[in-house]
């Protein structure tokens, strides 16, 4: 295994003919050599080193990669590929579309057109979109040109005939000390251990929690810088002003109204004291006479019990939350003494997005996710994008490319006129009026050029699949004929076989694609492929760039900021033998990833089709995360709001009960669960950092004994050679890799993004806070190296003997990492908050087909049963977790359970009706008035809970029926797989939801009608049908008896359809369509009913006659 690494940048020229035409289509290239033959080289050397490998320029000479402009102009025009034991490559792209480019921070733009007469190339431009210019007279010259004037013209300028200033082999732009000392450090990027003065408890363990808090250092490391009159926000450094300000929190809380919590509270109890009273009741009056069915009744109905107060305790404590986006403008982007130039002073943010498979997520809707992104309304330079291809395909990264293309078109609309939403697919297709406080007399022109241009984007990217198979094909040929034709000049005498070509997939400049190729092949399938980096957007400038005035048929930005996020699309390296990891293992390559190319303090995560509805999401967001008490937030959970659901809601797709009830009752504890995507999570919550608290208070005693928190260690201290002494201080630095990997630029981002995360410290209340103005300085550019190290640490051998989904990062080993992850979080001590905005933060898709919604259920059910017989359960969680927090996470692994008694409970109507027994003797007062009190007080929490919930009456029944067929068909599933799991080893997999859309265009709801049998679906079906036929046997009966028992069938058939009314939308679903299904299924199913009711009647007649069909005759 590799040590600490190094970068070093080489640049190779070619020294033939041949060389210098095979320079134009560069290749990746592999290091063959064995691991063993690694492991002799590195052990005469101190560090390893592996090479970011620069191809030459067209005209075939090497760029000065020590100018600033230079750099990032490579950064931006190259893809990145490398793994392990393999070379990190730049390989050159001019283009990764086959449509133009005009954006200054897109892959291959440039700038204006050279001067030199018969030279049509582009000048290479800055951050700022700026040409860069060598000679002070501002003669336009491009790079090529550039050369051959010093070359061949003796350095003369062709403008002003005078000699250009030094010798020099590129166009540099001046950089200050600082900008080169900081680049040096970054390809260096060493940690040697002479220099690491790591912190060590008393017990000789590596405390991580101190080093991340340890601030008596000068930060200079990214856009963060501390002042050193002042470390860690004491008051010693502040004004004396700034201790008599007034504060304004970002953000207030506020409990549900007394009038319904009382009551809501007092029925909760009153209805455990009446579960308790009627469960003794049932326990001491048994059935005599069906013992049997007593029995059953009693056991399910404890469990129901039992279940239910699990589910209703941590609803004791609901509250609501609001945040004030004006205070936070006044703190971070107004002008002040801090501040005077009034920049933003607000964290930066990394977006995950999410994708693994182009045929189940279209490329289109993941295009539209980006693009709702890339026009958020937070500060540009402070927000990237990062796209997660793990399935490593062409037509995702294309799709992403034209993405970034039309970005520069649709952000400053959107910009310009405050837009909302801002996914064009949704805004376009919105049913209001697009007019409406609209004021600007071009939004009219406007809106119709980027209309134009958003359906040809769309013809584009649904193209692409087409347009990437034929230019395959034709390289493939091109090769082939290629080949042939060197098999025939080399044909001798001897029979020699055709060469095969291998069927390859081309990118648009005619190189092979490094990811999975349309025809797997070795190193190029979705399982085996290298790691791949793609800066499509270049980091934004420090100032805002205005656009140009619009002509007759382009928009007009002159008052416009044209500038976008960086956009950065990365396919992680797969391999045979290796655990993925799955959406999990990405996740977490994302995160080391970001870390070093833009090391956001906060991480939002959105999965391909949700997009950001609500532009100003984020900022609402960072209210929670940079108030008083924000630095012990983990993450703001925001609810998932669907679109593309039928009106009636007939599976519960909203989920409106969970997120807008369940979740707003869990912030009023320790916080919501995490729920996998539109989660805006603290950096190093995520790295398994503890929060910032020294003294924790648990109960009564500990507010006058307080316990010191348990320090966050490394693993065990024994794996460290007994041998070695710490008498100087110093911690081995053997212990880090441990825990994040051998990247030392990674460990190095720890602490800047701890810092970086930390509220504002205006007021001497605010502990833990950094000093207003220390986040407006520039963003450092991107360097080779640094995109050569983030290929590093996404390799798939980086997180091997690390902690990397153990306790840093997303958690494996569940197919619902989501919960884990956020578990794990709340059991080291951390709070989330739920946040819920005025408008809609995030929209998705959900599948609205009931074989689909099956098996989504499936898979959280599932996982759930893997929490629960794992260590993540929350019996074994820490004394950090709060009770009522613990006893929501317990239902969380026990509710999949629930499904085995329900099943049990839905037969016993039909049992009861077949057998003519009643779960209880007799349907006396006693049990009427107590059934009555459980069922009213039931209807009262129901009511109470939509009134503080806001949700609809009708939308809680939803609920309440898909929960039961859920249990009925996929909880038991998850339940049979779980502990298949356990006991044998049995590994579970799921294919991914399918985010498309139905194919009838003319109908929006399709998707629903589709019937798509499944095994799921045999327990609730054979439910209706036993229950059918048991009805119509027991109304036979009691109409043939001579003593027919009313009671008996009252109750029985009572219980039946309790059981149907919750079973109905499944039983619709079946149908299909409305008018398709045959009449002749209803006919047929009718007199299958009544034929199995006689014959069970002449099988087991009536008591008291034995005459088929009993005493009943025909006048």
């Amino acid at each position: 295994m590799f040590s600490f690494l190094k970068f070093q940048k080489e640049n190779k020229m070619a020294n033939s003919d041949s060389s210098h035409a095979l320079s134009r289509q560069p290749t990746i290239h592999h290091i063959s050599s064995s691991m063993e033959d690694l492991d002799s080289e590195l052990s005469n050397v101190e560090y390893a080193t592996y090479s970011v490998h620069m191809p030459p320029t067209p005209d075939h000479q090497p760029l000065d990669c020590n100018s600033r402009g230079s750099e990032e102009h490579i950064v931006s025009s190259s893809l990145f590929t490398g793994g392990h034991n393999r070379a990190t490559r730049a390989l050159s792209k001019d283009r990764v579309i086959g449509s133009e480019t005009s954006h200054i921070q897109m892959v291959g733009s440039k700038g204006s057109f050279c001067s030199i007469p018969g030279c049509n190339s582009r000048i290479t431009t800055d951050a700022q979109g700026v040409d860069v210019l060598p000679c002070d007279c501002d003669f336009k010259i491009c790079e090529d040109c550039y050369r051959d004037a010093l070359r061949t013209g003796d350095g003369i300028c062709p403008g002003c005939k005078e000699a250009y200033g030094g010798e020099q082999n590129s166009v540099d732009m001046p950089v200050d000390n600082k900008q080169q000392s900081f680049n040096l450090e970054r390809r260096l990027s060493l940690v040697k251990s002479t220099e690491s003065r790591l912190i060590r408890n008393q017990n000789n363990e590596f405390d991580y929690t101190e080093f991340l808090y340890e601030t008596k250092k000068t930060y200079g490391f990214g856009n963060a810088v501390w002042s050193k009159d002042d470390v860690n926000g004491d008051n010693a450094g502040e004004p004396k002003e700034l201790s008599k300000k007034q504060w304004k929190p970002l953000t207030r809380k506020l409990n549900v109204s007394t009038k319904i919590l009382f009551p809501y509270r007092l029925l909760i109890l009153g209805r455990i004291v009446a579960y308790a009273l009627f469960m003794e009741w049932r326990i001491t009056n048994p059935n005599e006479d069906a013992i049997w069915l007593w029995g059953m009744s009693v056991v399910c109905e404890l469990w129901f019990a039992f279940s239910w107060v699990l589910d209703q305790l941590p609803k004791f404590c609901p509250v609501n939350r609001f945040a004030d986006l004006d205070v936070l403008k006044e703190k971070f982007e107004t002008p002040n003494p801090s501040n005077p130039a009034g920049k933003s002073d607000l964290p930066g943010v990394d977006i995950f997005v999410s994708t693994a498979d182009p045929e189940k997520e279209p490329p289109l809707v993941t295009a539209n996710t980006i693009l709702s992104i890339l026009a958020a309304d937070y500060p540009v330079e402070k927000l990237s994008c990062y796209v997660s291809d793990d399935g490593g395909a062409l037509l995702t990264f294309e799709a992403m490319a034209e993405a970034a293309s039309f970005a520069s078109i649709w952000v400053p609309f959107c910009r310009k006129h405050d837009i909302e939403p801002r996914n064009p697919e949704s805004y376009f297709g919105l049913k209001r009026d697009p007019y409406k406080n609209k004021v600007r007399p071009d939004f009219v022109r406007d809106r119709r050029h980027v209309k134009r241009e958003y359906d040809e984007f769309k013809v584009r990217v649904n193209a692409l699949s087409d347009s990437i198979r034929r230019r395959s094909d034709a390289y493939n040929t091109r090769e082939e004929v290629k080949a042939l034709k060197r098999w025939r000049e080399n044909k001798d005498d001897e029979i020699r076989e055709i060469p095969k070509i291998t069927k390859a997939t081309w990118m648009a400049d005619g190189t092979h694609w490094p990811g999975t190729w349309t025809i797997p092949a070795p190193e190029h399938s979705r399982g085996d492929h290298a790691s791949i980096i793609q800066v499509m957007l270049n980091p934004p400038s420090d100032e805002p760039l205005k656009g140009t005035a619009a002509d007759m048929n382009s928009v007009d930005l002159s008052e416009v900021d044209i500038r976008l996020p960086t956009l950065v699309y990365v396919s992680r390296e797969k391999r045979p033998g290796y655990d993925h990891n799955k959406k999990a293992g990405a996740m977490n390559a994302l995160v080391r990833a970001s870390a070093i190319m833009s090391n956001g303090p906060f991480i939002l995560n959105l999965d391909c089709d949700h997009y950001i509805f609500y532009s100003q999401a984020l900022r609402e967001g960072m209210c929670y995360m940079m108030d008083g008490e924000g630095d012990r937030i983990c993450y703001v959970q925001f609810p998932q709001r669907f679109e593309g659901i039928d009106p009636s809601d007939r599976y519960a797709n909203h989920n409106t009960v969970f997120f807008d009830a369940n979740m707003r009752a869990l912030d009023g504890l320790q916080g919501p669960v995490y729920v996998g995507t539109g989660c805006l999570f603290r950096r190093t919550a995520l790295y398994g950092f503890e929060p910032p608290l020294s003294i924790e208070r648990t109960n009564w005693l500990s507010r006058f004994f307080p316990r010191k928190r348990k320090i966050a260690t490394a693993r065990s201290t024994a794996e460290v050679a007994p041998e070695e002494n710490y008498d100087d201080g110093e911690m081995n630095i053997a212990l880090i890799p441990k825990k994040f990997g051998n990247s030392s630029m990674l460990l190095d981002s720890i602490q800047v993004a701890a810092f970086q995360g930390q509220p504002l410290a205006d007021h001497p209340s605010v502990k833990n806070g950094r000093p207003p103005g220390s986040l407006i300085a520039p963003r450092e550019p991107l360097v080779p190296s640094t995109v050569g190290e983030a290929i590093n640490v996404i390799s798939c051998w980086y997180e091997d003997k690390t902690e990397w989904g153990d306790s840093v990062g997303w958690i494996y080993g569940s197919v619902t990492e989501d919960v884990v992850t956020g578990y794990r979080m709340h059991d080291r001590g951390w709070r989330s908050v739920y946040c819920v905005t005025k408008r809609d933060a995030f929209h998705g898709t959900a599948p609205i087909n009931l074989t689909d919604r099956l098996h989504q259920v499936l898979r959280w059910a599932t996982g759930s049963v893997e929490i629960f017989f794992s260590r993540n359960n929350a019996l074994l969680g820490s004394s950090r977790l709060k009770l009522l927090q613990r006893i929501a996470y317990l239902n969380v692994g026990i509710y999949p359970f629930t499904s085995i008694f329900l099943i049990v409970y839905c037969f016993l109507p039909a049992l009861s009706l077949f057998s003519g027994q009643f779960i209880v003797q007799t349907l006396n007062v006693t049990f009427l008035v107590y059934l009555f009190a459980i069922t009213v007080t039931l209807s009262l929490l129901a009511v109470l809970e939509v009134k503080w919930s806001g949700i609809d009456l009708e939308e809680w029944w939803r609920n309440e029926q898909f929960w039961f067929i859920g249990g009925t068909s996929a909880h038991l599933v998850a339940v049979l797989q779980g502990l298949l799991k356990v006991i044998a080893g049995i590994e579970i997999s799921f294919t991914l939801t399918s985010k498309s859309v139905g194919e009838d265009v003319d109908d929006e709801f399709a998707d629903l009608y589709i019937f798509k049998w499944t095994s799921l679906m045999i327990p609730p079906l054979t439910i209706i049908m036993v229950n059918l036929i048991a009805i119509a046997v027991a109304v036979s009966r009691t109409i043939y008896s001579a003593e027919p028992q009313w009671s008996q069938l009252v109750g029985g058939v009572f219980f039946s359809f309790w059981v149907l009314a919750h079973l109905y939308p499944f039983a619709k679903g079946l149908m299909g369509r409305r008018g398709k299904t045959p009449t002749i299924v209803f006919v047929w199913s009718g007199l299958l009913a009544v034929c199995i009711s006689l014959l069970w009647v002449a099988i087991n007649p009536p008591s008291g006659t034995t005459q088929i069909g009993g005493s009943f005759q025909f006048p």
